[in-house]
């Protein structure tokens, strides 16, 4: 999908054009060949910079063409995908590329929250041509969408563990596995956005302006922050794993030791059974009441095995 927009200069307000236009915002989501072919032929530059941002397991980085003077940008961002019957939290690698002084893209896979809310117009002070601005609201807004998807791991992690305390459902346990798989995924993630940032913020990849080097230090705070979140909530999930892991392993214990003794219960009818059914001579055979007495003497003896299991704690 392609689309370009562009800030009136005089209204400030975002239109959707057709041609390109120099100040515009190009937005590549998913693109085809002929859509790759198209921007790079207009703007003139080559396609493997909108290529590698489309490389799901491309990492966070800056790379520089000084010949024509063009700069890309890739970062992660959250995303959530489905996983059979549960979300994954995961990330995906977003492409900025600023053209000489001309034009700005973004490039991704599909389409994410951070671009969807520049094209919804909900970021104030925003402006296609302020190109620097542009690239430093959206490493805040990306920073702040982590926090955010931090926040709903943590609530999704205490609504897991409050079902596990009732039941032990392999489900919930599954599902804890997976938010732990996507807090890696997140502190590998924020960790590369970091570097990114901090080589931005030298000011040698692109030309900083007081007013917006505020903005990258607001979004390297934020940041850090949802590192140090992501790391918190990553040691209490392993520490909850490791305790129900715990947890299973003692219950299938109480389990099996409940089971034994019921089969140690049930075999003392059953011997004095066996004793009393063999061809040779026997108390009370010849005995009248001998029936009643046998299974007198079987429910006594079971009684007095059963409180001495009980007494040893063999019954959970």
């Amino acid at each position: 999908m392609l689309k370009i927009y562009n800030t009136d200069i005089q209204t400030g307000n975002l239109e959707e054009i057709k041609e390109f236009r120099k100040g515009s915002w190009i937005n590549l989501v998913n693109p085809s060949e002929v859509e790759i072919r198209k921007v790079c032929e207009n703007v003139r530059i080559e396609e493997d910079f909108i290529r590698d941002a489309l490389d799901f397991e491309e990492k966070a980085r800056v790379d520089t063409e000084e010949d024509d003077n063009t700069i890309l940008f890739v970062v992660d961002v959250p995303i959530i995908e489905k996983h059979e019957e549960n979300e994954m939290y995961t990330t995906m690698p977003l492409g900025m590329i600023v053209v000489r002084d001309d034009f700005f893209i973004t490039v991704s896979l599909r389409k994410n929250r951070v671009i969807e809310d520049f094209e919804k117009r909900k970021i104030k002070n925003f402006q296609t041509y302020k190109k620097s601005r542009f690239i430093f609201q959206i490493l805040y807004l990306n920073s702040s969408y982590y926090l955010t998807h931090l926040k709903q791991i943590n609530k999704e992690t205490e609504i897991a563990e409050y079902i596990l305390k009732n039941s032990m459902k392999n489900k919930e346990l599954l599902k804890l596995l997976n938010l732990e798989k996507s807090l890696v995924y997140f502190r590998t993630s924020l960790k590369s956005n970091e570097l990114v940032m901090e080589k931005t913020m030298r000011g040698k990849i692109i030309k900083l302006y007081d007013d917006d080097e505020d903005i990258l230090e607001d979004a390297i705070t934020e940041n850090r922050q949802a590192i140090e979140m992501a790391r918190i909530y990553s040691d209490i999930l392993n520490g909850t794993m490791d305790a129900y892991a715990s947890i299973i392993s003692n219950n299938l214990n109480s389990v099996m030791k409940t089971l034994t003794s019921i089969t140690i219960v049930l075999a003392v009818p059953t011997m004095i059974s066996s004793f009393w059914g063999m061809n040779v001579k026997l108390p009370f055979e010849g005995n009248p009441f001998g029936f009643a007495i046998m299974i007198t003497l079987a429910v006594v003896t079971t009684l007095i095995v059963t409180w001495w299991l009980k007494k040893r704690d063999m019954f959970s």
